[in-house]
């Protein structure tokens, strides 16, 4: 198995930072899964194809993959409610 790092935005950082300390303790375990077992999270399909969910309480870490550079990059993370509508405007923009 290859080495893989993570990577995110400031803004996605920011967002961690400022969380509620369980939801943070939370999202930084499911980032480790994430980075064990790259295929731990779901498939997105339709126009977030490409990109796989991560199921966190009632959070959601949004990544991709990128295995030739060896790298996860997580997107957005967010409630459930909200976070594919919000991914799928990034997208819209050219932000992903």
């Amino acid at each position: 198995m290859s080495i893989l790092r993570l990577k995110m935005s400031d803004e996605t950082a920011d967002l961690i930072r400022s969380l509620h300390p369980d939801i943070k303790r939370k999202i930084k375990a499911a980032l480790q899964t994430v980075l064990s077992d790259p295929l731990s999270g779901k498939a997105l399909k339709d126009e977030l194809e490409g990109l796989q969910s991560f199921k966190v309480g009632k959070f959601r870490v949004i990544y991709k993959t990128t295995k030739d550079k060896g790298v996860i990059e997580v997107v957005t993370i967010g409630p459930r409610k909200t976070i594919y509508e919000e991914t799928f405007r990034l997208l819209k923009r050219g932000k992903l």
